[in-house]
């Protein structure tokens, strides 16, 4: 078992500096990085913020099918550190056709209270997994606004038990945050 994906950041921050790992993420997760080039040219930042020399454990060439991981990992790397300017990125990458990059920037938006992020993470309340759906909600519980209390509250009766219970935490974390009644 390696070290944490938490250490894993700090170690790479340590030796090549936050705005530059910060920067590599950015590229890693506009795509202005591409796949190919994440497993090629670019794979020593990828093992940097991964922290494993053969990210994702693929035989090379890593088939294409698998270039989101990239994605995924760049946004988890925003879990622990932090530029304002990271708001526009993350806009982009709510509409990544992964489900795992959507369900990481519901995550920091969560984390980091980012209240700009939560209209463009609405769509993710109908997402067919529930983890995604749950993110969604904890996201708008945590930074959302008194009129987002609307759209999650149809998912009080979601057929998954982890939504239902992330939306009466988010009505209850709205309420508290906003200091005022949602009914």
């Amino acid at each position: 078992m390696g070290d944490s994906p938490r250490d894993v950041v700090r170690a790479a921050c340590a030796e090549f500096g936050e705005d530059v790992v910060i920067d590599w993420c950015v590229g890693f997760l506009s795509g202005e990085v591409s796949g190919e080039e994440a497993y090629g040219a670019a794979l020593p930042k990828l093992v940097a913020i991964t922290g494993v020399s053969n990210p994702g454990g693929w035989k090379l060439p890593v088939d294409p099918v698998n270039y989101y991981w990239v994605r995924v990992w760049a946004a988890r790397v925003f879990l622990y550190v932090w530029r304002d300017d990271l708001v526009d990125v993350l806009l982009k990458a709510a509409g990544d056709p992964a489900w795992r990059v959507q369900e990481h920037v519901a995550k920091i938006t969560a984390q980091r209270e980012l209240g700009q992020l939560v209209d463009a993470l609405l769509p993710l309340l109908d997402h067919e997994l529930p983890r995604v759906r749950a993110a969604a909600v904890r996201a708008v519980g945590a930074a959302g606004e008194y009129e987002h209390a609307e759209a999650i509250r149809p998912l009080t009766d979601d057929p998954d038990q982890t939504v239902r219970a992330a939306v009466e935490r988010a009505l209850e974390r709205l309420e508290t945050r906003l200091d005022r009644p949602l009914r």
